[in-house]
Protein backbone atom coordinates (compact mmCIF):
# COMPACT_ATOMS: atom_id res chain seq x y z
CA UNK A 1 0.00 0.00 0.00
CA UNK A 2 2.80 1.81 1.04
CA UNK A 3 4.34 1.58 -2.47
CA UNK A 4 1.54 2.80 -4.05
CA UNK A 5 1.54 6.59 -2.21
CA UNK A 6 4.91 6.83 -2.73
CA UNK A 7 3.43 6.27 -6.59
CA UNK A 8 1.61 8.81 -6.67
CA UNK A 9 3.71 11.12 -4.93
CA UNK A 10 6.50 10.98 -7.28
CA UNK A 11 7.40 13.44 -10.26
CA UNK A 12 6.35 9.99 -13.04
CA UNK A 13 3.09 9.62 -11.43
CA UNK A 14 2.63 14.08 -12.42
CA UNK A 15 3.80 13.25 -15.81
CA UNK A 16 1.62 10.78 -16.72
CA UNK A 17 -1.22 12.78 -14.99
CA UNK A 18 0.20 15.86 -17.12
CA UNK A 19 0.19 13.76 -20.35
CA UNK A 20 -3.26 12.24 -19.99
CA UNK A 21 -4.48 15.92 -19.48
CA UNK A 22 -2.90 17.14 -22.41
CA UNK A 23 -4.55 13.81 -25.10
CA UNK A 24 -7.94 14.84 -23.17
CA UNK A 25 -7.87 18.67 -24.17
CA UNK A 26 -6.58 17.80 -27.62
CA UNK A 27 -9.41 15.10 -27.96
CA UNK A 28 -11.46 18.07 -26.75
CA UNK A 29 -10.21 20.46 -29.17
CA UNK A 30 -11.23 17.78 -31.79
CA UNK A 31 -14.38 17.06 -30.92
CA UNK A 32 -15.42 21.07 -31.01
CA UNK A 33 -13.56 20.99 -34.57
CA UNK A 34 -16.09 17.94 -35.67
CA UNK A 35 -19.06 19.45 -34.15
CA UNK A 36 -18.84 23.14 -36.16
CA UNK A 37 -17.64 20.89 -39.31
CA UNK A 38 -20.63 18.96 -38.78
CA UNK A 39 -22.56 22.28 -37.84
CA UNK A 40 -21.85 23.61 -40.77
CA UNK A 41 -22.78 20.65 -43.12
CA UNK A 42 -26.04 20.47 -41.54
CA UNK A 43 -26.86 24.49 -42.50
CA UNK A 44 -25.76 23.45 -45.77
CA UNK A 45 -28.03 20.57 -45.78
CA UNK A 46 -30.62 22.91 -44.86
CA UNK A 47 -30.33 25.92 -46.88
CA UNK A 48 -29.83 22.99 -50.31
CA UNK A 49 -33.38 21.46 -49.11
CA UNK A 50 -34.62 25.14 -49.09
CA UNK A 51 -33.44 26.06 -52.07
CA UNK A 52 -31.36 28.58 -50.48
CA UNK A 53 -33.08 29.57 -47.38
CA UNK A 54 -32.48 28.05 -44.21
CA UNK A 55 -35.07 25.55 -44.12
CA UNK A 56 -35.29 25.43 -40.13
CA UNK A 57 -36.15 29.11 -39.88
CA UNK A 58 -38.73 27.88 -42.09
CA UNK A 59 -40.24 25.16 -40.03
CA UNK A 60 -40.14 27.52 -37.15
CA UNK A 61 -42.42 29.98 -39.53
CA UNK A 62 -44.64 27.23 -40.25
CA UNK A 63 -44.68 25.58 -36.59
CA UNK A 64 -45.74 29.59 -35.50
CA UNK A 65 -47.96 29.57 -37.75
CA UNK A 66 -49.98 26.31 -36.61
CA UNK A 67 -50.43 27.26 -33.69
CA UNK A 68 -52.20 30.40 -34.26
CA UNK A 69 -54.15 28.50 -36.49
CA UNK A 70 -55.08 26.09 -33.80
CA UNK A 71 -55.45 28.91 -31.45
CA UNK A 72 -58.02 30.79 -33.82
CA UNK A 73 -59.47 27.03 -34.77
CA UNK A 74 -61.06 26.80 -31.16
CA UNK A 75 -62.01 30.16 -31.01
CA UNK A 76 -64.35 29.40 -33.67
CA UNK A 77 -64.97 25.56 -32.21
CA UNK A 78 -65.71 27.65 -29.12
CA UNK A 79 -68.08 30.43 -30.77
CA UNK A 80 -70.24 27.36 -32.44
CA UNK A 81 -70.94 25.91 -28.92
CA UNK A 82 -72.10 29.41 -28.16
CA UNK A 83 -74.24 29.98 -31.51
CA UNK A 84 -75.87 26.32 -30.46
CA UNK A 85 -76.67 27.21 -27.16
CA UNK A 86 -78.07 30.56 -28.42
CA UNK A 87 -80.32 28.87 -31.43
CA UNK A 88 -81.75 26.05 -29.04
CA UNK A 89 -83.87 29.49 -27.69
CA UNK A 90 -84.52 30.68 -31.00
CA UNK A 91 -87.96 30.21 -32.59
CA UNK A 92 -87.25 27.62 -34.78
CA UNK A 93 -90.46 25.15 -34.71
CA UNK A 94 -93.95 26.44 -36.33
CA UNK A 95 -97.44 24.81 -36.31
CA UNK A 96 -99.79 26.22 -38.05
CA UNK A 97 -103.82 25.35 -38.34
CA UNK A 98 -106.39 27.12 -39.66
CA UNK A 99 -110.08 26.42 -39.49
CA UNK A 100 -113.63 27.57 -39.40
CA UNK A 101 -114.42 29.13 -36.56
CA UNK A 102 -118.10 30.71 -37.23
CA UNK A 103 -120.54 28.73 -39.34
CA UNK A 104 -121.80 31.93 -40.56
CA UNK A 105 -118.33 32.58 -42.24
CA UNK A 106 -116.72 31.38 -44.99
CA UNK A 107 -113.32 29.60 -45.65
CA UNK A 108 -110.81 28.88 -42.47
CA UNK A 109 -109.94 32.24 -42.17
CA UNK A 110 -109.53 32.16 -38.40
CA UNK A 111 -106.10 30.24 -37.29
CA UNK A 112 -103.74 28.98 -34.67
CA UNK A 113 -100.13 29.36 -34.69
CA UNK A 114 -97.87 28.05 -32.44
CA UNK A 115 -93.88 29.18 -32.52
CA UNK A 116 -91.26 27.46 -29.91
CA UNK A 117 -87.78 27.27 -29.61
CA UNK A 118 -85.72 24.07 -29.11
CA UNK A 119 -87.17 23.37 -25.78
CA UNK A 120 -90.63 23.53 -26.73
CA UNK A 121 -91.18 26.96 -25.22
CA UNK A 122 -93.00 30.06 -27.08
CA UNK A 123 -96.02 31.47 -27.53
CA UNK A 124 -99.65 30.27 -29.54
CA UNK A 125 -101.68 32.75 -31.17
CA UNK A 126 -105.00 31.93 -31.88
CA UNK A 127 -106.68 34.67 -34.61
CA UNK A 128 -110.36 34.40 -34.62
CA UNK A 129 -112.66 36.12 -37.66
CA UNK A 130 -115.65 37.00 -37.56
CA UNK A 131 -117.72 38.66 -40.29
CA UNK A 132 -117.59 41.85 -38.30
CA UNK A 133 -114.09 41.55 -35.78
CA UNK A 134 -111.22 39.85 -35.76
CA UNK A 135 -109.52 39.46 -32.48
CA UNK A 136 -105.68 37.44 -32.01
CA UNK A 137 -104.96 36.33 -28.73
CA UNK A 138 -101.78 34.93 -27.57
CA UNK A 139 -100.80 32.29 -25.11
CA UNK A 140 -97.21 31.26 -23.49
CA UNK A 141 -95.93 27.74 -23.83
CA UNK A 142 -93.73 26.08 -21.95
CA UNK A 143 -92.95 22.99 -22.34
CA UNK A 144 -95.47 22.33 -24.82
CA UNK A 145 -97.75 22.77 -22.42
CA UNK A 146 -99.83 26.40 -21.35
CA UNK A 147 -101.24 27.63 -17.76
CA UNK A 148 -104.24 28.86 -19.48
CA UNK A 149 -106.83 26.45 -21.04
CA UNK A 150 -106.40 25.78 -24.83
CA UNK A 151 -108.46 25.65 -27.33
CA UNK A 152 -108.58 21.97 -29.49
CA UNK A 153 -106.70 24.09 -32.62
CA UNK A 154 -104.59 25.14 -30.30
CA UNK A 155 -103.23 22.18 -29.01
CA UNK A 156 -103.31 20.78 -32.64
CA UNK A 157 -100.81 23.89 -33.90
CA UNK A 158 -98.60 23.30 -30.75
CA UNK A 159 -98.24 19.90 -31.52
CA UNK A 160 -97.33 20.38 -35.67
CA UNK A 161 -94.93 23.14 -34.03
CA UNK A 162 -93.07 20.49 -31.79
CA UNK A 163 -93.39 17.44 -34.56
CA UNK A 164 -92.57 19.38 -37.41
CA UNK A 165 -95.70 18.42 -39.30
CA UNK A 166 -96.32 20.99 -42.55
CA UNK A 167 -99.72 21.44 -43.19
Amino acid sequence: MEKIFDFLRSDVFLLILLAFIIILFILYISSLSNLKRIRNNYSNFIKKLGNGNNLDEMLHEYIKKVDSVEAKNQEIVSYCKAMDNNIKICSQKMGLVRYNAFKDTGSDLSFALAILDDYNNGIVLNGIYARDSSNIYAKPVENGESKYVLSNEEKEAINRAINNIKQ
